[in-house]
């Protein structure tokens, strides 16, 4: 047997040896610790309800033909009116010159900046544009970040040309941007005949989805749904519309309409906001306003929310389960355990007669002491209470540092214990 084998194996027996020593200790450490603690940390319980319901825009749907589509904006992007928003191609020909087209008039503009320059650029400054450009776009590429790259290489590619401009030739950007002219005059021509457009009328926020539900809920139809209806408008098909692409929301306010029992509807108010938790394809609480609570039909309501923000990132969600959440609760969570209830003698500061109380509480460790923390039980889980430090009308500084916070390490078991124990 090889020396370097013998070793690796009795290398492998100490770690293995040092593993089982350690859980072992720790195991008899935790056979005879009577204190164990755990950290208090802070937690909220919500009082939610889950309904299922759609949203609603005010949306124009817009329609063209053509072989190929390409859409310019991005999803949930605003959009000015008079905007091109999709363009349409006969053939993968017409889009390959569209494509051409647009990266020579890029070129184009590039050269142009250069010549008109020229004699504004300093020798420093031109090489220091190149560097600056060459070393933004390396720590693109090094840290995988592609968001700006168009834009990047575009500042790397001008920066060039100036640097051309002044040692090169005057000459040859001049005679390059009169090719890249003539060729762009050309390909004008040529798309003009093969490239159609789609563009808005007004101003708007941009989708790339239509989904057929454009047609039937729009919020006219909202004040009258019936809780019947909306259940109804999961059966329904809705086809979409040949040469149906794409969409404009022309209103900044949703909405939301959902089905929900009479009395659960009670805890709501005309008027007033409830907090809609997404959680499915997105996730974000939106504090909506409660437009209408409608009429009883079979012991449940069609309520309406309505919201003017988080437009942009919804523009995909139509049929949604959301939690509605009535009400928050935060505090501390600390094991069942560690709540204790005690019985002491205490002296009421208005009448000064004394009387037996009960005082809810844990014990946390401080250095080598046990110190009492009063607090109020907010919430019971099923291994746990959500508590709040228990506050008194003349508490001052002292007693508020003695108050329960996130991060104590709390007692959780133990024989007989005390404020001011030693328990190590």
């Amino acid at each position: 047997m090889k020396q370097g084998t013998i070793l690796n194996r009795i290398v492998m027996f100490l770690f293995l040896a040092a593993i089982l020593a350690y859980l072992a200790g720790a195991a008899w450490k935790g056979l005879r610790d009577p204190y164990p603690t755990v950290q208090a940390y802070a937690y909220s319980v919500d009082d939610t309800l889950e309904t299922t319901g759609y949203l609603v825009r005010r949306e124009q749907v817009l329609s063209g033909t053509g072989g190929i589509v390409r859409l310019l904006p991005t999803e949930g992007e605003k959009v000015a009116a008079g905007s091109t928003v999709a363009l349409l191609y006969a053939d993968e020909e017409a889009l390959e010159r569209s494509q051409r087209l647009e990266t020579l008039e890029e070129e184009a503009r590039q050269l142009s900046g250069a010549i008109s320059a020229a004699g504004e650029i300093t020798q420093g400054d031109s090489g220091e544009k190149v560097t600056n450009a060459m070393v933004e776009l390396h720590a693109a590429m090094e840290k995988g970040d592609f968001t700006r790259l168009e834009s990047q290489v575009s500042a790397f590619k001008s920066a060039i040309y100036q640097q051309a401009q002044r040692y090169g030739d005057a000459g040859d950007l001049a005679a390059a941007l009169s090719a890249a002219q003539e060729e762009i005059s050309a390909l004008r021509s040529q798309t003009a005949q093969s490239t159609g457009r789609i563009s808005v009328t007004e101003s708007g926020i941009f989708s790339g989805q239509v989904d057929g539900y454009e047609a039937v809920l729009y919020p006219e139809v909202l004040e009258r749904m019936t809780p019947s209806e909306v259940d109804a408008l999961e059966q329904k098909a809705l086809p979409v519309g040949e040469g149906q692409l794409c969409k404009l929301i022309t209103d900044t306010t949703w909405y939301f309409i959902c089905p929900l029992g009479e009395m659960e509807a009670k805890r709501l108010s005309e008027g007033g906001t409830v907090t809609v938790r997404f959680s499915r394809d997105w996730s974000g609480d939106i504090d909506m306003t409660v437009e209408r609570i409608g009429t009883p039909e079979n012991g449940r309501v069609a309520v309406l929310l309505s919201s003017h923000r988080f437009l942009s990132d919804t523009t995909l969600l139509r049929r949604q389960t959301v939690e509605l959440v009535f009400h928050s609760k935060k505090g501390l969570r600390v094991p069942t355990q560690a709540v204790r209830v005690e019985t002491e003698l205490q002296t009421d500061p208005e009448t000064g007669e004394e009387k037996m109380v009960d005082v809810t509480c844990v014990y946390v460790q401080v250095g080598i002491t046990a110190e009492r923390k009063p607090v109020t039980v907010l919430a019971q889980g099923e291994d746990y209470y959500m508590v709040e430090p228990l506050r008194f009308p003349d508490d001052g500084e002292k007693e508020a540092k003695k108050a329960l916070r996130a991060g104590d390490q709390v007692i959780i078991a133990g024989e007989k214990i005390w404020d001011g124990m030693i328990i190590e």
